[in-house]
């Protein structure tokens, strides 16, 4: 079990680091970004804060002897990019 939560960690900040590295291109010309619509750069925002927010929840929480809610807490970021990526959350409905 710790194997995955450290393999979701990883992940996490991996997609964190997309994250980063895609905003500017998203929201403004060039790397430096965050002249959009702000309520998609708020959005933005809350998904890079959850990258970085899940993995610490779940190293806490399994430090408090709840490792399978743990696990599910860090790998939620990547659920839902997922979830995104195949068009669940489609916005133009």
């Amino acid at each position: 079990m710790i194997a995955l939560l450290i393999l979701g960690s990883v992940a996490d900040a991996l997609l964190a680091v997309l994250l980063i590295a895609v905003s500017g291109f998203v929201f403004g010309g060039g790397p430096e970004g965050g002249h959009g619509d702000p309520s998609e750069v708020a959005i933005w925002t809350a998904g890079l804060i959850a990258c970085v927010v899940a993995p610490i929840a779940g190293f806490v929480l399994r430090s408090l002897g709840r490792t399978g809610i743990g696990l599910v807490v860090a790998w939620l970021p990547l659920i839902g990019a997922l979830l995104i990526s195949l068009g669940v959350f489609d916005p133009s409905y």
